[in-house]
């Protein structure tokens, strides 16, 4: 297969100008990343949502910095050939803007980020000003910040009400004014995911925010039911279930382990003759 160069912050705002969709999928590990890079994908990005998927946790929130870095350099072995985006997991940006820069080094030289994803609006523009005067390009999240989920009061779709849509559109601006490069909307209404993509000079990304954002992202495990739910979200579309080929190709190894129709003539080793005889002597 031809290898291609990764895209660059450039090159996706001139998909957006350019009205060419921009793809993204979350990946963790190596064998996520390299079968999404093969597939075509634009860009990885490295979520936080891992906690959920990955580590079997019931939220992001546990999801340390130690763990990012982690996934983030096995998903770059991967897929060295494609632009990966980590998240800054929760409350490593809220504090000084020291042990941002810090944690932000780490995702990207430990890594291997190319970027950086943080949730939140206005109250963090200071933060993703920073961060990218410092040299690092950011990925914003508005509309359902996972981070933030109990102050949101669950899994809420955003931007139904008069306030709730100026508020995000106001983040919106803010954090585009701060530098960064491109905003992922999540649950975020149609209308509204629309009306802000046109006010916006950078891409959007929606997950559950409509056809009419400048991309998309999906949950690697949810677009291939890996491991995860039987019955996906409303805003999650499978693309295979891979989840049921992997359940039925391991039972059928318990079956035959437990038969022991394997390890067959065909999977196993022998001595030569003279090797066995010295060893054991003659079994008659």
């Amino acid at each position: 297969m031809e290898k291609r160069k990764p895209l660059t912050t450039a090159k996706m705002r001139k998909m957006k100008q350019d009205g060419v969709p921009i793809t993204m999928v979350t990946a963790y590990d190596y064998p996520s990343a390299r079968l999404s890079e093969e597939a075509g994908i634009d860009v990885i990005l490295v979520g936080d949502s891992l906690g959920n998927v990955v580590l079997g946790y019931d939220s992001t929130l546990p999801v340390t910095l130690d763990d990012m870095v982690y996934q983030t350099r096995a998903a770059v072995r991967g897929a060295s050939n494609t632009f990966i985006v980590a998240d800054m997991p929760f409350l490593t940006y809220h504090g000084s803007l020291d042990t941002t820069l810090k944690g932000v080094a780490r995702l990207m030289q430990e890594g291997g980020a190319k970027a950086v994803k943080l949730e939140g609006g206005a109250e963090i523009a200071a933060t993703v000003k920073a961060i990218t005067e410092a040299g690092v390009p950011v990925v914003g999240h508005l509309g359902l910040t996972p981070q933030s989920i109990h102050q949101l009061g669950g899994f809420r779709v955003q931007g139904r009400s008069s306030e709730q849509a100026e508020k995000l559109l106001s983040d919106a601006k803010a954090i585009e004014e701060a530098g960064a490069f491109a905003i992922v909307l999540e649950l975020v209404t149609d209308e509204l995911a629309e009306w802000i993509t046109k006010q916006l000079s950078i891409p959007t990304i929606g997950i559950g925010s409509g056809v009419n954002c400048d991309g998309q992202v999906l949950v690697y495990h949810d677009l291939l039911q890996y491991g995860s739910d039987s019955a996906p979200r409303k805003f999650v579309k499978s693309y295979a279930n891979i989840g049921d080929t992997i359940r039925a190709g391991i039972g059928e190894y318990v079956k035959e382990v437990k038969a022991r129709t394997f390890p067959a003539p065909e999977n196993t080793f022998h001595m030569d003759n003279d090797v066995v005889q010295y060893l054991y002597g003659d079994k008659e």
